[in-house]
């Protein structure tokens, strides 16, 4: 197998296990590789850390319980995998721009109607639609 389909393959189990505790040597070990050179492969060919993937995907996850308005932040947080609410909340608040908790109030009815595919790509943290660059997989 070659080195991209096994980064792929990485990716794939963040996106599967991301509510699960995951740390770079265990990715590493699936992609058979070091967790150095993982972690420098993966970034170069995904355009982020290991870790910073994960925490996107846990963030995009939230604000998707979020919006549904059935649970409460601290539900979500432990849902999405996060350990601690205080590094969930100052996490969600760096990427999306505003707390779990003004994020839950708002009304998102009219994001109702918009297709998933497109709400997960204006979903991005911000950090990514500023960059001008998205996931493509």
């Amino acid at each position: 197998m070659d080195e991209l389909s096994l980064l792929r393959r990485a990716r794939d189990r963040i996106d599967r296990e991301y509510a699960q505790p995951l740390d770079v040597a265990d990715l590493a070990r699936t992609a058979h590789l070091s967790a150095g050179h993982f972690t420098r492969r993966f970034r170069a060919v995904f355009g982020e850390t290991p870790y910073g993937y994960l925490l996107t995907r846990r963030i995009e996850r939230a604000k998707t319980l979020l919006r549904r308005g059935d649970l409460s932040v601290t539900e979500v947080c432990v849902q999405v995998g996060a350990t601690s609410l205080g590094s969930f909340s100052a996490s969600f608040s760096a990427l999306v721009g505003e707390s779990p908790s003004a994020y839950r109030a708002r009304d998102h009815r009219a994001a109702a109607v918009i297709p998933g595919c497109v709400t997960r790509r204006l979903g991005q943290p911000v950090r990514f639609r500023e960059a001008g660059r998205g996931r493509s997989f």
